[in-house]
């Protein structure tokens, strides 16, 4: 979920620095500029970060959900690990004798 956030994020902002001449929309608003759209950026990411100092409720629910993620990311590691360490090594089928199928005559 994360993952999606950041990627829409940093996707918004790519969009945003690329060059396209768009008017104002229906509501009369400018289009913003690379510039003003990083500004705006740090300013929301300052913000973030300084939600935990007025609801530090939040930012402990968080940190036990990054703790929680993360160990289950570490026991899936784990377990994976063990599979494919347990997994015999597959080697080529050698079959005993040459397979035919009759489409062409065996040579002696």
């Amino acid at each position: 979920m994360g993952f999606l956030i950041r990627f829409a994020f940093w996707f918004s902002l790519v969009l945003l620095a690329l060059p396209f001449d768009v008017g104002p929309d229906e509501n009369g608003r400018e289009s913003v500029n690379p510039i003003q759209a990083l500004l705006a950026a740090r300013d929301a990411v300052g913000d973030i970060a300084g939600m935990c100092e007025r609801q530090p409720e939040v930012c402990e629910t968080g940190a036990s959900a990054l703790h929680t993620v993360t160990e289950r990311a570490k026991y899936a590691a784990r377990i994976a690990v063990t599979v494919i360490e347990d997994a015999p090594a597959k080697s080529p089928v050698q079959p005993e004798e040459p397979v035919t199928t009759g489409s062409i005559p065996e040579q002696d």
